[in-house]
């Protein structure tokens, strides 16, 4: 079953992922819309073999559209979103705009799956980092809830966009030459430097990025009443997040246990054998849909208490992969249907 398909920002970076990752999973597009502002509207992106314009998107634009993968920012979504839904349509959305809305499911594929199928025209993707560390956790999670997770992560600057990259590149070089350094999207040099503010300040300390993994992870693993704490951290990464985290279980599970869950749960590869210097790092799950996870250890602070490390390239399955496996849920729902 082939279903009309639009995306909207299809010229940012993760309307441009989630066309590649469309063409790399073969999914069954009839017609495909690419969507964006004025100023994209024109453009020329490549999808497979084809050349697509990117059309400037209206009150019209979603007529005879099955799903819409949205690639925009909270404000704009908001205004698009209720247009696509209208018309009929299934809006998958990447921001933060509807993640915490009750009647919006919020979905991992590997975890929730099932929560998609309750939607009313909206499906939540989470944040990047609370992917990365939910599918790295869920099959303990499973064995054993979760009573208690504290996480740290270490953030790629591709994570701020196109010009995250960008501005660390320049850095770089103005660094190596001895040259004066300038920030233009982090609040301070990026390179030979770790910044522990992602987003903005909240009234408890915390920023919005971490208070995002708080509530996210309740909300994804049915668990209203887990406790949960972050910090994040920007690192002079190019592509792919890292997360410390550390959880503790209703039950004890052991560390033969945790790693055997993790060797077969869906979404990961367990990347642990310290004797070779093998462990999950940026450079191995860049440009990959799996989370990379290892140095899985007992915590030696309490009971009940593993650590792990887990890398995870957010623009992929932190963003775009999770929002077309979404999508193919939706599809073989669809299927389901018809038979």
């Amino acid at each position: 079953m082939s279903v009309n398909l639009a995306i909207l920002g299809a010229h940012g970076a993760v309307g441009q992922e989630m066309l590649k990752v469309l063409a790399e999973r073969n999914f069954p597009v009839n017609d495909l819309k690419l969507l964006g502002s004025a100023r994209g509207a024109g453009a020329e992106i490549l999808y497979g073999t084809r050349k697509i314009t990117v059309e400037q998107v209206s009150d019209d634009s979603f007529k005879g559209v099955d799903i819409v993968l949205s690639a925009l920012s909270s404000d704009l979504t908001r205004t698009y979103t209720p247009m696509a839904v209208e018309s009929g349509a299934v809006v998958i959305d990447n921001s933060s705009a509807y993640r915490m809305d009750k009647d919006v499911p919020l979905v991992v594929p590997e975890i929730n799956p099932g929560d998609a199928a309750l939607h009313k025209g909206i499906i939540a993707n989470p944040n990047c980092t609370t992917i990365i560390t939910l599918v790295a956790v869920n099959a303990i999670n499973r064995f054993s809830p979760i009573v208690r997770m504290i996480a740290s992560t270490y953030q790629a600057v591709s994570g701020a966009g196109k010009e995250g990259p960008e501005e660390l590149r320049e850095q770089m070089g103005n660094y190596l030459a001895g040259n004066a350094l300038e920030n233009r999207v982090f609040k301070h040099q990026i390179v030979d430097n770790l910044i522990p503010h992602i987003d903005n300040f909240t009234e408890n300390g915390y920023t919005a990025e971490e208070m995002k993994m708080v509530n996210e992870s309740r909300k994804i693993l049915h668990s209203p009443d887990m406790m949960v704490s972050c910090t994040c951290v920007r690192v002079p990464v190019m592509r792919s997040h890292s997360v410390s985290v550390m959880i503790e279980t209703r039950e004890d599970v052991s560390v033969e246990q945790a790693k055997e869950l993790l060797r077969n749960a869906p979404g990961v590869e367990l990347a642990d054998d310290i004797s070779a210097g093998i462990y999950p790092m940026p450079i191995h799950s860049s440009d990959k849909d799996t989370v990379f996870v290892g140095r899985v250890r007992k915590d030696i602070s309490g009971s009940n208490g593993l650590n792990i490390w887990c890398c995870g390239d957010q623009v992929r399955k932190g963003a775009a992969t999770n929002a077309v496996q979404i999508a193919e849920l939706l599809v073989n729902e669809r299927r389901a249907a018809s038979c």
